[in-house]
């Protein structure tokens, strides 16, 4: 590396010495490379030539010298093209400058003539080359890649030259993102920008990364969630919004954890959490198909159909399927301690009854959930957002939607009561006082928000990350996002 890195800066010097610049300001194209395809592919036969006239430009990826010729692949962030270079188009001096001084990785533009070869590789003859930015460290070897794990995610930048399958996961991310986007906008939901530092951290459960406001002199919290202010915006008037939203929590680093990442969120006023079934289901399809062509993925080893409608369960329910036993938020609290002990699952002197229901469903059936599957009723005492169930105040009309025993979204029929909203607020800040670290304190204004009257609404949060996931058919987060969170590199290089 060392030796090859010193040879490529020599000749930088060599060509600046000889009054070239090696990084220029700037360079006209006519075509993209796809652009190219797209227009020649079809209508020029194999070993013909044209008089079509392109300027191109790209990074060479391969050059193989052939006597008089050279053939070189370079691709523009739209496709790849063959280069067509001969001693008898460029002349000796320039075909043995180009031999020279372009190397694998450097950035090109040429001009020359659309052409294919007598194999039918559609090419351009060059007639002309420019070295638009040298490369003073080599790509990775052709035919392995950048295979170590840890350098590909430091070096996102090499790992999308080299590895065809890290683009083809980001392509499918930018898609889906995309169509998520078209497919809300088309129906009436307006795309909205709420804060990043919060006064007080809410939405969710999670422990947040502080900060500090100097002109203020405050302490700020990273958002959690987006969620208190997007219903701030239903309480405004707007009946639909969503956000595709950076949040942060100050987490471990897993598969399926990092601690910054995407999440959609969107509320619809009069709308409930079968509105928001209905909706999710038909968005991750529509996403699907736009990003893979199929509503049928393959993740994890198994054969996931995405394609509406998703099966409803309850929690209740499926913990019975899964573990056997019969549990409900309204049991004593004994008991379903008992129900822990007998199944094995850890539980805590602070907690209540919906608590332990949710631990015993997290610990012995989540998992177990393959087919996509809205988990329906969630305990009230975990759901601090959610509206009380129209038919058992111990639940709440919440769900999660889990694939492959993943959960990918999370809903509501919204809490607009502000009265309960508050004894919620203050249940979770006597968690907080006794040490949970994950619980927040009173958000008064927000409070303050649905006492000016928050119509019924229906909500929900999508993991985009997570849906990545399942569209790619990967098995870590850290795949899906472009340049995840590292520990420091021991030295630099």
């Amino acid at each position: 590396m060392d030796e090859e890195f010193a040879a490529r800066l020599a000749k930088v010097d060599e060509i600046r010495a000889r009054g070239d610049d090696p990084y220029p300001v700037k360079f006209d194209r006519t075509h993209t490379l796809h652009e190219v395809r797209e227009q020649w592919e079809k209508v020029v036969e194999a070993g013909a030539s044209t008089d079509d006239v392109v300027r191109i430009a790209g990074r060479v990826l391969l050059k193989r010298p052939q006597g008089r010729l050279t053939f070189a692949k370079v691709r523009d962030g739209t496709g790849e093209l063959q280069l067509f270079v001969s001693q008898g188009e460029l002349g000796k001096e320039e075909f043995a400058r180009f031999g020279e001084e372009i190397e694998r990785g450097d950035w090109v533009g040429v001009e020359g003539k659309v052409m294919k070869t007598k194999l039918g590789e559609l090419s351009v003859n060059v007639t002309s080359f420019q070295l638009l930015s040298k490369a003073l460290r080599p790509l990775p070897e052709k035919w392995h890649g950048l295979s170590d794990t840890d350098t590909r995610y430091r070096r996102r930048y090499v790992d999308l030259i080299a590895n065809d399958d890290a683009r083809r996961v980001f392509d499918i991310r930018f898609a889906a993102i995309s169509a998520m986007r078209r497919f809300l906008t088309e129906r009436g939901y307006v795309e909205v920008e709420t804060p990043e530092l919060h006064p007080i951290s809410g939405g969710a459960t999670a422990k947040p990364f502080t900060t500090h406001h100097n002109a203020l002199d405050v302490d700020l919290s990273l958002r959690i969630a987006p969620e208190l202010y997007l219903k701030r915006l239903i309480v405004g008037g707007y009946d639909r919004v969503f956000e595709f939203a950076r949040v942060f929590r100050n987490e471990g680093l897993s598969t399926r954890h990092n601690p910054e990442f995407t999440m959609l969120e969107l509320y619809e006023a009069f709308a409930d959490y079968f509105d928001m079934m209905r909706l999710i289901e038909e968005l991750i399809a529509d996403a699907a198909l736009q990003s893979t062509g199929s509503t049928t993925v393959e993740w994890d080893g198994a054969q996931i159909d995405l394609s509406p409608p998703f099966e409803r369960r309850t929690m209740i329910d499926l913990i019975k399927e899964h573990a056997g036993v019969d549990v409900h938020p309204s049991q004593p609290v004994e008991e379903l301690r008992a129900v822990c002990r007998t199944l094995g699952v850890p539980w805590e002197k602070s907690w209540g009854p919906g608590k332990l229901v949710l631990e015993i469903y997290e610990k012995t059936t989540e998992s177990k959930i393959e087919a996509p599957t809205f988990v329906c009723d969630y305990p009230r005492e975990v759901s601090p957002l959610a509206r009380v169930h129209r038919d058992d105040p111990t639940l709440t009309e919440r769900f999660e939607l889990i694939v492959h025993g993943r959960e990918l979204a999370n809903a509501f029929s919204e809490l607009n009561d502000p009265v309960d909203q508050l004894r919620r607020f203050e249940a979770q800040a006597s968690l907080k006082r006794l040490g949970d670290d994950e619980a927040h304190d009173i958000d008064f204004d927000y409070v303050r928000a649905l006492e000016y009257g928050l119509p019924p609404t229906g909500g929900l949060g999508l993991g985009v990350d997570r849906l990545v996931m399942v569209l790619a058919g990967v098995t870590s987060i850290r795949e899906v996002i472009l340049f995840p969170h590292m520990r420091p590199e021991a030295e630099k290089s």
